[in-house]
Formats: structure tokens, sequence, C-alpha cells
């Protein structure tokens, strides 16, 4: 709750440049969204952002939950309109503060931007972002280049972890170190998602409003 109530004042700083952030569910349970539909994300309960595939969502959270099981999945959270020159190209790389900021959220497990991961199977030549006269071609950086932003939206994605308290019998030991089996009995929650999305989105907020800050400070230095 802290999170969310502070991103929603950094969001006042942000709205002074016209930033605006978007968080949305891209996956739930292996089943992921085909596309983005941003009209569709607050208009159901996981936040997620394709209609065709939100039934199939609600449907596996039905299924797990009768197994004594929980669900992890991935969250996006998209910037739009954020000015060049957020950021630094060494110690507080905007890309590094926005991992770092979301990877302190208890159940985010790892964190991309851009392209992420994908990127280890592309040539350079594909990876690039190749500049036009109208801006870049793609965005496979995310938006932020050497740590500093570039002027295009910035995009990044969160790996939320299943829930650990299952129902489920699972091995463990005891105090003693025997073997010995745990089932969490009582109410939980099935999957951390939709419960993390404003989360995430919060900490986005929070890391840009702290580097649009940092570069007003440095401008009226200058």
């Amino acid at each position: 709750v802290a999170r969310v109530a502070a991103g929603a004042v950094a969001q006042r700083v942000l709205d002074t440049a016209g930033m605006k952030i978007y968080a949305y569910t891209v996956a739930l349970g292996g089943i992921y969204a085909q596309e983005c539909d941003l009209d569709f994300v607050e208009q159901n309960l996981l936040f997620c952002c394709d209609k065709s595939v939100y039934p199939k969502m609600e449907q596996r959270i039905l299924e797990v939950k009768k197994e004594g099981d929980s669900l992890g999945g991935i969250v996006e959270v998209r910037v739009k309109n954020c000015p060049c020159g957020l950021g630094e190209p060494v110690f507080d790389k905007l890309d590094a503060e926005l991992a770092k900021a979301l990877m302190s959220i208890g159940a985010v497990k790892g964190v991309e931007i851009g392209a992420g991961f994908k990127v280890a199977d592309m040539l350079g030549s594909e990876c690039n972002d190749e500049i036009t006269p109208q801006g870049f071609a793609s965005n496979n950086a995310g938006g932020i280049l050497a740590g500093i932003s570039n002027g295009d939206e910035i995009i990044v994605r969160a790996a939320v972890k299943p829930i650990s308290s299952i129902e489920k019998e699972q091995r463990t030991i005891t105090q003693e170190g025997d073997p010995t089996t745990i089932s969490v009995k009582g109410r939980h929650d099935i999957s951390a998602i939709p419960r993390i999305v404003p989360v995430c989105a919060a900490m986005v907020r929070l890391v840009l409003a702290d580097h649009l800050l940092r570069q007003r400070m440095i401008g009226e230095k200058a």
C-alpha cells in the first residue's frame, strides 16, 4: 500500500512532463497475451491486456485452485512520453535503477527491458535500433541506451513467481532435519497477480520521478 501511495505522488511529478505509465498482465500460468489493448486493462480483474486470452487465464486460475497450487506470471510496464536524458551512464543507469526497484518487490524474480533475453539470439544488425528521420525503426533497447532514456517508449517486464504458500502437500524437514511434509491450509491467493500490477507501476513511477527531478536540478545548476 505504501509503495502504491508513494507512486501516486510520484505521478504528480511525472504529469509535469506529460509522462504516462501503463502496467498490465502479459502472462499468467503459461498463458501469454498476443496483443495489447490498454483500454481493456482496466476492464478486467487481472489487468490483462488481451481480451482474447483473458477467459483462458480465468479458467487456469480455477483449475490450479482445485489442485491446491499457485501461479506465476509476467507484468509489463510501459512508459509513454519519457523525455531524453534521464539516467546516468555508469553508477545510476536508468535501466539498472528500474531493475533494482522492481526486484525489490518480494515476488519478482527477474526483470527484462525492451527485447530482454531475446537479444541473446539476435545478430547485432537485428538488435540495433536503426534511426530514421521519423525516429527509431524498432525498440529492442526498450527506450534506454547506455543507461539513459532515448525518448522512445520505455518497456520493462517483471517475472512474478508463484506464491509459495500452497495447500498442495510438499516435502520439507523438521527442525531436527528429519523428512516430513507440509501443506499450508486456509485461504490464500492463487497468484500475486493482479495485486502486484499496481505495485510494479508505482516502483517505475518512483524511479522516473527521481531521475526527472535530478535532471531538472542539474539543468538549474548548469
